[in-house]
């Protein structure tokens, strides 16, 4: 079932799955801005503003709210049912819901009023991966928090995300930064407009999340006990390489190198089943922001005829997005993947040279995964490309879902809601 969102005001959704559907009015206190929606897989029109599902979803930015309550990522429109169920993870989860409740804590009454939404809120859906010039956030800025909240924001990042989880942030807006003051763009490109939204209150037992949103930076973090749910997740770049003050910083390295790997383990033969498409367009996303309902068929090599190295190759993409959380919430998370290995594809656009822009999308039942290089965007300058160029390595896209209802712990969520006493 799917109903259609009251624009500019509460909305009642749905969420569908083996048990039946559970409906609730999401807040109207937090309607979402003003933002594009498109459910469907294909790229937004020409006219947005980035041309493309993976700027900011279907649709024009600025003139659409969402149009359809939340369903998940499907193959054909249908959930496959009993795929994620509540029970122990064995994950710890304490450290990030101590470090949320001292962010909120650290924040003033009003900064809170702006920053905490119901944990059913629209706010989950409204992330998007263009700049703020772009598309208006909610929440708190990192420009609107002092150095004392500034640090309790990054002890929360630092308990979400792994090593390398952390750094990858820190490198995508140190490049955006760079970018931005380059072109003199630093009033809308810098380190400083990436926004906290956090849903629910941090519990050790209850449901809540977190949001942190930004151009080219998107983790939505969902906790439920000792389950974690991160996705979706958003990680890019333009440019993904740049000299800052004398050192070389660059970022997205990990996806693109394992891609190359995996397309380039395969025989000819292979690659004529797994490359869907030759020619690489600017940009292919197809479930990028406002595509939480996209309709995606399989398509690709199926990992059932990969040699097991081939396999392994092919893991290594997921490893690289996988591992910027949290050691044990990767283990949870590969292990779901692997389980899945036999129903998984691999669908490839483009060249498979060492420098070739390439399309990459990962699908099974519980992973979508899209690696994207795209043309130049509003940054292009910074790297010497036009929009004409054509799509490049230096500017990279990349989404991370979990279809058929679990994006944002959504279908944890209503199997709480179902099985918890205390909702009945």
């Amino acid at each position: 079932m799917r109903r259609v969102f009251l624009a500019g005001g509460a909305a009642a959704f749905t969420a569908m799955g083996g048990a039946g559907a559970v409906a609730f009015a999401a807040d109207a206190s937090t309607a979402s801005p003003s933002a594009a929606a498109d459910d469907s897989a294909s790229p937004s029109p020409s006219a947005s503003p980035t041309g493309g599902g993976g700027g900011g979803g279907g649709g024009i930015l600025g003139t659409q709210t969402i149009t359809e309550d939340f369903y998940g990522l499907t193959t054909d429109g249908g959930q496959i049912d009993d795929l994620f169920t509540l029970h122990s993870k064995g994950v710890d989860t304490a450290p990030v819901v101590a470090a949320a409740q001292a962010f909120l804590a650290g924040l003033t009454d009003a900064q809170k009023a702006k920053t905490q939404f119901s944990l059913r809120s629209t706010e989950w859906r409204t992330w998007s991966n263009l700049d703020p010039g772009e598309f208006k956030r909610q929440g708190v800025s990192l420009a609107d928090l002092t150095d004392d909240q500034n640090a309790l924001g990054t002890a929360l990042m630092t308990a979400a995300l792994s090593a390398d989880g952390l750094e990858t942030t820190e490198r995508i807006r140190r490049l955006n930064n760079a970018a931005g003051v380059m072109l003199g763009k630093a009033d809308v490109f810098n380190d400083e407009l990436f926004y906290w939204t956090v849903m629910g209150t941090p519990s050790a037992t209850d449901p809540w999340g977190f949001q942190f949103d930004g151009h080219h930076l998107v983790v939505n973090y969902f906790v439920l006990g000792d389950q974690v749910v991160m996705s979706p997740c958003f990680w890019g770049s333009e440019p993904t390489k740049m000299v800052i003050d004398g050192e070389t910083v660059s970022v997205c390295q990990e996806e693109v190198e394992a891609s190359i790997a995996f397309i380039q383990s395969l025989t000819e033969a292979q690659q004529a089943t797994a490359i869907i498409k030759a020619t690489k367009a600017n940009e292919d996303m197809k479930a990028g922001a406002f595509a939480d309902n996209a309709i995606v068929a399989y398509a690709g090599i199926r990992a059932t005829e990969l040699t097991p190295a081939q396999q392994h190759k092919l893991l290594a993409v997921a490893e690289a997005f996988v591992n910027r959380a949290k050691a044990d919430v990767a283990e949870v998370r590969m292990a779901e993947i692997r389980s899945h290995l036999a129903d998984t594809y691999a669908a490839w656009v483009g060249g498979t040279g060492g420098d070739d822009p390439f399309y990459l999308r990962v699908h099974s039942p519980v992973v979508w995964i899209e690696v994207d290089c795209q043309a130049a965007g509003p940054l292009g300058g910074a790297y010497g490309k036009t929009r004409g160029d054509g799509p490049t390595q230096l500017h990279i896209h990349s989404v991370v879902r979990t279809p058929n209802g679990n994006d944002y712990g959504r279908e944890l969520l209503r199997r709480h809601y179902l099985t918890s006493p205390h909702h009945h």
